[in-house]
């Protein structure tokens, strides 16, 4: 099914592109958070098993993808900022329930520490409290990349660190969706890593005590930029914490490989539905290959 496009309009300032994909039957709408320097396309396989169950919105920030050419992205956005935008669209789509993937995490956490009245339930995909050692070796190494725009070395860098376990044909069109980013992209990425060098992710963490809803962590067991160890460190802030573990997957979960997809899948459904429906209406959905055609094949995305 193809989606709604809509343009709407955020914080007074911003104008953000958006897809609503209607579920023939809802049982709520999700809103899924894109990760840094990615676009709409990044959650493919993500929408695959969330659309039979959830409307599903998604959208790109007012720097990337399909919304950037409405805006005039002069200076960097602040994960505040990005926080204001998705409290906006969920307000303005009726939300109930939210998916982050990686970085997104961060404008997520923000924005459910501010109880959007419609959020029932979120899942964080892929993100951890902590910077460790790994992490802290590919942002110190990115941010210098970033700000020299080396668009090669960068696309070269993603695919050899926390894209390490994706299938090769993705990894080619990673690649070639960094190295065509315009140069606003990476200062915007550059801005946001300098902040978390310097002030680790509690900074984004701050509030997170005041979050209400039951949250999901799922990590893969191959991420060795935000492993599941680490992410568990999220009941030291969060009240209500469920994690689960996605094996035989790295970072990109879902992406990776057919395994990987129906754990998430079914980690996910669990979480946000009551497990015995979703047992009656999962047992007949098949994972399609990734089509990467036309537009799409540049706008994946990575972190």
């Amino acid at each position: 099914m193809k989606p709604e496009h809509q343009v709407v309009e955020a914080l007074g300032q911003f104008l953000i592109q958006t897809h609503y994909y209607a579920s023939p039957a809802p049982r709520g709408t999700v809103i899924l958070v894109n990760g840094s320097l990615a676009t709409m396309a990044a959650f493919a396989q993500t929408v695959r098993f969330l659309q039979p169950h959830f409307n599903v919105v998604l959208f790109d920030e007012p720097y990337s993808g399909e919304s950037k050419h409405y805006n005039a992205n002069q200076r960097p956005i602040t994960k505040e900022q990005e926080a204001g935008i998705l409290l906006e669209l969920i307000a303005h789509f009726g939300a109930d329930h939210m998916l982050s993937f990686s970085w997104g995490g961060a404008s997520a956490l923000l924005a459910l520490a501010r109880r959007p009245p419609t959020m029932r339930k979120a899942v964080v995909m892929a993100f951890s409290p902590l910077i460790n050692r790994a992490m802290r070796s590919y942002l110190e190494t990115g941010i210098n990349l970033l700000l020299n725009c080396e668009r090669r070395k960068l696309g070269m860098l993603l695919n050899e660190t926390i894209g390490e376990h994706l299938p090769s044909l993705v990894k080619r069109y990673n690649f070639r969706h960094i190295i065509s980013l315009h140069e606003h992209e990476y200062q915007q990425m550059a801005f946001h890593v300098s902040q978390i060098l310097t002030q680790d992710t509690r900074c984004y963490l701050t509030g997170s005590a005041d979050i209400k809803v039951p949250l999901l962590f799922v990590n893969g067991d191959l991420d060795r930029y935000t492993c599941p160890e680490d992410a568990r460190h999220f009941s030291r802030h969060v009240r209500h914490c469920e994690y689960a573990t996605v094996t035989g997957a790295g970072h990109f979960l879902d992406m990776e490989n057919k395994d990987a997809w129906t754990q998430t899948r079914d980690a996910v459904l669990d979480f946000m539905t009551d497990r015995e429906w979703r047992a009656e209406h999962t047992d007949n959905e098949v994972l399609a290959p990734l089509r990467l055609t036309g537009a799409n094949r540049h706008k994946l995305g990575l972190v």
